[in-house]
């Protein structure tokens, strides 16, 4: 072994020792509702406005993908509104969503066909639409039995 060498196999022990690892905290920024549009909610048998909402809207990749994940909380008077570009049975789950959500699945044409209420924070089960939905509204935990949403309500939205 050359004293090169020799040097090279004791100063590898030596730097592994005094190096440290830095353990860099990664700190989440709570992301604020960014209004993009308002939803109004069109009861069947009245066919009065019931329900009006503050909406963002998820309709590229990354907003439907991301949706309400990271958020603490979100105000009565607002909603997610993911739109598709095709109509087809749809599956979300909650990971990383922190709070409750009520989930109402809606056609083409605008009108509700299915809800998914009470969907538990953080839970990666499959919540699906059983029926075809071009468009979501992900709204709090408990407010289409507040607002006595039905299957066959409507919806218009302006962006």
């Amino acid at each position: 072994m050359t004293v090169k060498s020799f040097l090279i196999c004791l100063s590898i022990p030596f730097y592994l020792l005094t190096c440290k690892s830095e353990k860099k905290e990664v700190k989440q920024t709570e992301i604020t509702f960014k209004k993009e549009g308002e939803l109004l909610i069109h009861k069947i048998k009245t066919d009065s406005s019931t329900v009006a909402l503050e909406i963002e809207i998820a309709d590229t990749d990354f907003d439907i993908q991301t949706g309400l994940m990271y958020r603490s909380s979100m105000k009565t008077n607002r909603g997610m509104l993911f739109v598709f570009d095709d109509v087809a049975q749809r599956s979300f789950y909650m990971k990383n969503t922190k709070f409750p959500l009520d989930l109402i699945f809606i056609d083409e044409n605008k009108i509700i066909v299915s809800f998914q209420k009470n969907a538990k924070p953080f839970d990666e089960s499959s919540l699906p639409s059983g029926a075809r939905a071009k468009y979501v509204l992900e709204i709090n935990a408990g407010m289409v039995d507040t607002w006595r949403l039905t299957v066959g309500d409507s919806l218009s939205y302006t962006e």
